[in-house]
């Protein structure tokens, strides 16, 4: 699983029209959110910094709910953008959440082993074990 770490506003209209999961890495407006779902018709996911969902529009969340893409809160610890812009989430996380579960662990306590374990936000790891994990 790829996130696509997208750091300003100019990059939007260059996106792959079949991105579906994308980090936010600066404060957008409301416009950049329609850009950005107008970019990537198949956008599943738009993850943004938690300063950044405090101050985003009320209208750019219900946008896209409308449009079905969830709104995670979280970074991405230690990514280098000038070396990729794409930050990579192993399979071996996906299978260590798996594993969790399959022992017998609440999602609670998967998320809190995984957030400890990864550094992932919590909501990301809760997107992951919802779209590949129960899916």
């Amino acid at each position: 699983m790829k996130l696509r770490v997208v750091s300003s506003k100019k990059e939007i209209t260059d996106l792959n029209r079949n991105e579906q999961l994308v980090h936010l890495a600066f404060r957008a407006s409301n416009m950049d959110v329609m850009n950005l779902v107008q970019s990537c018709p198949r956008l599943r996911a738009v993850q943004i910094p938690p300063s950044y969902h405090e101050t985003m529009s009320r209208a750019a969340q219900q946008f896209l709910e409308i449009q079905g893409v969830q709104l995670l809160k979280g970074d991405v610890w230690g990514h280098r953008k000038d070396i990729d812009e794409y930050y990579a989430i192993g399979e071996q996380i996906v299978n260590r959440i798996s594993t969790l579960m399959s022992e017998g662990n609440s999602i609670e306590e998967t998320v809190r082993k995984l957030q400890r374990e990864t550094k992932l936000s919590e909501d990301l790891i809760r997107y992951i074990l919802k779209e590949q994990v129960m899916a």
